[in-house]
């Protein structure tokens, strides 16, 4: 099977042979076996687990390059009535651990219900579309885990004194 052990940054510019379309948790990988959209088939094997970006090119082992395309995914748009507002929001939403892409004036996020509705109740317009999504890595090297982490139930995820694990000494 062809491999793939190195990635290129969508800044350094190439000739592609293919392409590939992944939705953001596809393009958050370390070793899984893959196929193009063209249909090759390969294995990509990378040394540590890297966040593919729209544009990166995956190199395989026979000297082809495939471009990363980000797959369209269900998302919101958040917007807030101002900048202050739009900051309130954004913490609300780190607060819940949802992945996030910050852009200038809006903030774009999966869909999910239950998350639709806290925002609507701080009045922030919440739109759907399907475009694709490259949220914020993380404060601890950029990775952002492969799991989704919801919490339907506040009740479910105390954050009181101590409960929470998110210092320097969690």
């Amino acid at each position: 099977m062809i491999r793939a052990s190195d990635v290129k940054t969508k800044d350094e510019g190439f000739d592609f042979s293919d392409t590939i379309t992944l939705d953001e948790m596809q393009r958050h990988r370390r070793r899984m076996a893959m196929v193009s959209d063209g249909g090759i088939a390969f294995l990509l094997d990378l040394a540590e687990t890297v966040r593919l970006r729209d544009g990166d090119g995956i190199v395989l082992d026979d000297g082809r390059l495939l471009k990363v395309r980000a797959k369209d995914e269900p998302l919101y748009v958040v917007r807030g009535q101002n900048a202050a507002h739009l900051l309130t929001l954004a913490w609300h939403l780190s607060n819940r651990h949802q992945a996030a892409q910050i852009v200038s004036d809006h903030i774009l996020i999966r869909r999910e219900p239950v998350v639709k509705a806290m925002l609507e109740g701080l009045h922030a317009s919440v739109v759907e579309i399907d475009g694709p999504f490259d949220p914020e890595g993380g404060a601890y090297g950029g990775a952002h885990n492969a799991h989704h982490e919801s919490h339907p139930d506040e009740n479910e995820h105390s954050h009181a004194a101590g409960g929470h694990g998110h210092g320097l000494d969690g």
